[in-house]
């Protein structure tokens, strides 16, 4: 049930992909030949009006194949009106845009749906409480939950360390304890902490850890908005940051995981409930959109950015040049599906 969940998951996910290239492609008047779920030998094709739509074999991806736009052959042109190579290369870049964003509105769709069914949060209950610190000092005590500081009404944890973080001096805690509400002042200090790339960096802190009991928060319709937005944005910005650690060597190449660590963890989150499926499925959505952006020939991002570069030149790139780049881009983007594939593997019988 968990690898029919996977791959219902991920054909969604590329089909919303390849939907916003469509769209995007016939609001400008390009003909799209082909609307593809998979790659490879295609096991069901169904035409509809000059479009023929299909499920192909291997559904690790999909395409939109327009009239005159070819990733096989970049030599392969039409000069039809209704052809993608004779837009104007700004239209040709929102239909490239297209699918990412795609990618990116669903994610915000399904955090918004996340949000109003309930996420689950550390109550602002004090656990441990860390020696020789201001939190020590200043008299705070397990179990004692976090009401207010600085005046804002404290919900849920993760709020306790973003006011830590803006304060510039003291602050002043409002806990509940046995009934009673006391303030408490305190002057939080530098300290440092591993990250989750296992980098020392420094912040402000109080030396309090959460009990670990939760609670469920649930945003109505005026906040609903902001949740998706921000849950979004974190999303694109820690899968940025991972690539980024990646390519500094800060993250081991060993990490990356390919379709079989998708089809694990979407299982598990499937089983989980459907909250946590549908805040997987919007990471993987961002994930998705994020890596179709990178400037690597093959991808959107790469084909943004010689569209990109024929916008300002006013000239096409080198055919030659432009042969030889999407093959490169070919070859990387296969080297890394089976260098990912090959790690799964070895993790699964290295039990690790």
């Amino acid at each position: 049930m968990g690898t029919l969940t996977s791959i219902l998951v991920l054909s969604f996910l590329i089909f919303f992909h390849e939907l916003g290239h469509f769209l995007a492609a016939r609001f400008f008047g390009v003909h799209v030949e082909v609307f593809s779920i998979g790659f490879g030998k295609k096991i069901f094709t169904k035409i509809v009006g000059n479009t023929e739509y299909c499920l192909s074999l291997i559904p690790l991806g999909g395409y939109v194949q327009m009239k005159g736009q070819d990733d096989r052959d970049p030599t392969k042109v039409s000069y039809d009106a209704d052809s993608y190579n004779t837009k104007a290369p700004w239209k040709r870049i929102i239909i490239l845009f297209a699918g990412p964003f795609s990618n990116f509105l669903l994610a915000f769709l399904l955090f918004m749906a996340v949000g109003a069914m309930g996420v689950s949060k550390y109550a602002p209950i004090i656990g441990k409480i860390s020696e020789n610190s201001p939190a020590l000092e200043a008299g705070l005590q397990e179990n004692d939950r976090i009401v207010m500081i600085n005046g804002i009404v404290i919900e849920a944890w993760d709020e306790v360390s973003a006011i830590i973080q803006k304060s510039m001096d003291k602050i002043e805690l409002k806990v509940e304890r046995a009934g009673s509400v006391q303030t408490l002042l305190l002057t939080p200090k530098i300290s440092e902490y591993q990250n989750m790339f296992g980098e020392t960096k420094q912040k402000k802190m109080i030396g309090v850890a959460p009990s670990g009991k939760t609670i469920e928060v649930v945003y109505g319709a005026n906040e609903l908005f902001g949740f998706a937005y921000d849950q979004t944005a974190k999303a694109t910005t820690l899968i940025l940051t991972s690539l980024q650690k990646l390519v500094e060597g800060v993250v081991s190449p060993k990490e990356l995981g390919g379709i079989i660590s998708i089809v694990q963890v979407t299982s598990e989150a499937s089983a989980a409930g459907l909250v946590a499926l549908f805040a997987l499925i919007a990471l993987i959505s961002v994930n998705l959109g994020v890596i179709n952006l990178l400037p690597i020939p093959a991808l959107d991002g790469g084909h943004i950015m010689f569209n990109t570069y024929e916008l300002i030149t006013k000239k096409a790139p080198n055919e030659r040049i432009l042969i030889n780049m999407t093959t490169a881009g070919w070859v990387l983007l296969l080297s890394l599906m089976a260098f990912s594939i090959f790690n799964d593997i070895y993790r699964l019988t290295n039990g690790n």
